[in-house]
């Protein structure tokens, strides 16, 4: 299984984009694409759902050996035995999902902000969600932070994994690593390609 230093580009199966039934396909052609770790999210969908789809591409991930997050639920990394957890501000507590879990669940948090990020980095966590750099309609809800910080973070926290996110697509990723990210989260971009496998690929190349 793919350490968490070394993944760089972060992909996410995200129920909004994703039809549940295509979830297997998808997630194949991200991994030969070169996804380095894939979280499930889908808000929107029954805790059974995302039960029943993690069951479906944990093999797929495993066998690829991309560690497979589960969003919110450390109930379900449980039961399939997904290798992490990701939670956000107002979620379960780094160290309330290390306690139902154990130490060698991977277990990351968002953060919004400069002061989020580096009070994260005081929790038991394994990496960090920074963003949404960009509007987007998968954080709707937060106000875009930009690229300004990008390099402050990672000078305040050089060992810890710290994967960008939020808007982040093919053609501005360039300006983001420019920016000093040595990490991305990308959504929509991938997901709504109309060649996943070939877009994931690029995005690799990038990092």
């Amino acid at each position: 299984m793919k350490a968490i230093h070394d993944c760089a580009l972060y992909g996410i199966l995200d129920g909004d984009y994703s039809h549940r039934e295509q979830a297997g396909e998808i997630v194949k052609k991200m991994i030969a694409g070169g996804i380095d770790i894939l979280q499930l999210r889908a808000k929107n969908w029954s805790i059974e759902e995302i039960t029943q789809t993690a069951r479906e591409v944990h093999p797929l991930t495993q066998q690829a050996g991309v560690p497979l997050i589960i969003n919110d639920y450390p109930e379900v990394a449980s039961q399939v035995g997904a290798e992490g957890v990701h939670v956000g501000q107002d979620d379960l507590s780094v160290k309330e999902v290390r306690e139902l879990l154990g130490e060698n669940i991977l277990v990351g948090l968002s953060s919004h902000s400069l002061q989020q990020a580096n009070e994260a980095a005081k929790q038991e966590v394994d990496y960090i969600g920074f963003g949404p750099l960009f509007s987007t309609a998968t954080k709707p809800d937060y106000a875009p932070i930009g690229t300004t910080d990008i390099a402050q973070i990672h000078q305040d926290q050089p060992t810890l994994p710290i994967f960008c996110i939020g808007g982040i697509k093919k053609d501005n990723a360039p300006s983001v690593l420019a920016a000093g990210a040595q990490r991305l989260v990308v959504v929509s971009g991938i997901l709504q390609a109309d060649d996943i496998e070939a877009y994931t690929r690029q995005l690799k190349s990038l990092l």
